[in-house]
């Protein structure tokens, strides 16, 4: 019965440190993978939400326009010489020209 105490008491600290690699990659995956991924994606939120009138946006499609109306989840923006007008969703667009052109003048 000693015996038997003594090896579940010597497998104990080895049990857990097997398990200290998977922790270290959890966390480690954590810093690499998830944060920035996170921090990406409230800077995309905060460029959409910081999108006005007569900014030039493109979009996830690779349309070029001028935004020239403003709904809730909607923006109206003209397309090329012949001012055709496109509907879009708020998460379609991609990049904020305009406001990357006045942040490069700061």
């Amino acid at each position: 019965m000693n015996n038997m105490f003594l090896t579940a008491v010597e497998q104990g600290p080895s049990m857990l440190l097997t398990f200290v690699p998977f922790f270290v990659i959890l966390f480690i995956s954590y810093f690499m993978l998830v944060r920035p991924q996170k921090k990406r994606d409230q800077e995309l939120r905060d460029m959409r939400s910081a999108i006005e009138i007569g900014d030039e946006i493109v979009t996830v499609g690779g349309i070029i326009g001028r935004v020239v109306s403003i709904k809730d989840e909607t923006f109206v923006i003209e397309t090329g010489t012949d001012r055709s007008k496109i509907r879009l969703a708020r998460w379609a667009i991609q990049a904020n020209n305009s406001a990357a052109e006045r942040k490069a003048e700061k």
